[in-house]
C-alpha cells in the first residue's frame, strides 16, 4: 500500500500559499512519499494551479486532485486543463474528480444536482476521448454533443480516479475510470463496500483492478490522548453531518464522524491502525496529518513529528 500526504493551501495564509505549496511538494518527495493530494475547498485556492506549482517543484512524485467537482468544467474544458497540467508534470498528474455535494453544487453555485452517477457516466465518455490525446472528441450522450478538436500534449495515458461512495458510482468508476479516491471510508466500508463493488465492476468491464485511495486522517499523539484527537478532528475537519453521501458511506462501516476515521496514538497504534486499511483492499492511503496542540506552534511541532514517522513507513507500508 502507497502513502501519500493531502495537502494544501492553509486557509488565511493568503500571502504565502504559493510558496508554501510548491515548498510542501517539494518536501514530500524528499521524504520519500508515493504522492500528494490537493483538495479543491469550495472558495479557496484553485487545484490546478496548485498541482502545477508543485509539477514546477518537483521530478518524481505522483500529484493528484482530490478531488474537482465536474459540474463547474465543461468536459472539453476539464480535459484541456487536465493535459495541460499533465505536460507541467511531464505524466506525473492524476485527477481525481467528482460529483460533489448539494450543499455546494446547489447552495453555493446554484447549479442542478440531478442523477449525479447518470451525469459523471456521461462526463466521462467525453472527457476519456479527450484525455487519449491529439486528435477529434466526438461524443454524443444524454448530456452532451461534443465534436471538438484536442491537441494540448501527447503526454498520456491519464487515469482518472472518481470519489466514489455509493454503489451506482462504484460501478461507473469500475467500469469507465481506473479507481476511486475516499474520504470517510473506514476499514469496513473500504473491504465490504468499496473493494467488493468497484473490483467487480472494472473486472466485468475487462478493465485492470482499479486503485483504491483511502483518506484518512493522521494524528501522532500519546494514548492516553487519543479520545481528545478524536474530538478535535470532530470539530476541525467536520461537515459530513451536512453530506447526505458520507452518511449513507459512514453507514457502510463502523465509524460514525471524522473522529472515529482518525488514525490516532503513538507509533504502533498509528501503523496499525494504517494497515488495517490496507488488509481491507486499499491500494494507497492519502494522509490528512491533524496537528494537536493549544497554540501554533504546538501544533507546527506536532505536524512535524507525525510528518515525519509516517515518511519512515513511505513510500509502502
Amino acid at each position: 500500500m502507497r502513502i501519500g500526504l493531502m495537502m494544501g493551501p492553509e486557509r488565511g495564509r493568503y500571502r504565502h500559499k504559493v510558496a508554501q505549496l510548491a515548498a510542501d511538494a517539494a518536501a514530500a518527495e524528499r521524504d520519500g512519499f508515493s504522492s500528494v493530494w490537493v483538495p479543491q475547498i469550495p472558495g479557496d485556492f484553485d487545484a490546478f494551479v496548485a498541482i502545477t506549482l508543485m509539477g514546477q517543484a518537483t521530478e518524481r512524485i505522483e500529484l493528484g486532485t482530490a478531488v474537482l467537482p465536474i459540474q463547474t468544467r465543461h468536459p472539453i474544458a476539464m480535459a484541456q486543463e487536465v493535459m495541460s497540467v499533465q505536460a507541467v508534470c511531464e505524466g506525473r498528474f492524476t485527477p481525481g474528480l467528482g460529483v460533489s455535494h448539494d450543499w455546494v453544487i446547489e447552495g453555493q453555485l446554484g447549479l442542478p444536482y440531478e442523477r449525479p452517477a447518470h451525469l459523471m457516466r456521461s462526463y466521462l465518455e467525453v472527457l476519456n476521448a479527450g484525455l487519449r490525446g491529439p486528435g477529434s472528441v466526438d461524443v454524443e450522450n444524454d448530456e452532451f454533443r461534443v465534436h471538438s478538436p484536442m491537441d494540448v500534449t501527447d503526454w498520456g495515458p491519464t487515469p482518472v480516479l472518481l470519489a466514489a461512495l455509493a454503489p451506482v458510482m462504484l460501478r461507473v468508476a469500475g467500469e469507465r475510470a481506473a479507481g476511486t479516491i475516499l474520504w470517510l471510508a473506514d476499514e469496513r466500508a473500504v473491504g465490504e463496500h468499496i473493494v467488493p463493488r468497484i473490483t467487480k465492476a472494472a473486472a466485468e468491464a475487462g478493465r485492470p483492478a482499479p486503485r483504491v485511495v483511502a483518506g484518512v486522517p493522521v494524528a501522532l499523539c500519546p494514548n492516553d490522548e487519543v479520545d481528545a484527537a478524536r474530538g478535535w478532528a470532530n470539530r476541525a475537519l467536520g461537515h459530513s453531518e451536512y453530506c447526505p453521501n458520507y452518511q449513507r458511506l459512514l453507514d457502510c462501516g463502523d465509524a460514525k464522524s471524522e473522529g472515529d476515521i482518525l488514525a490516532a496514538g503513538d507509533e504502533s497504534a498509528v501503523a496499525d491502525r494504517l494497515r488495517a486499511f490496507k488488509d481491507a483492499g486499499a491500494t494507497d492511503l492519502a494522509v490528512r496529518v491533524l496537528a494537536l496542540g493549544p497554540d501554533r506552534e504546538s501544533r507546527r511541532e506536532s505536524h512535524e513529528r507525525t510528518v515525519a514517522f509516517l515518511a519512515s513507513l513511505a513510500p509502502e507500508l
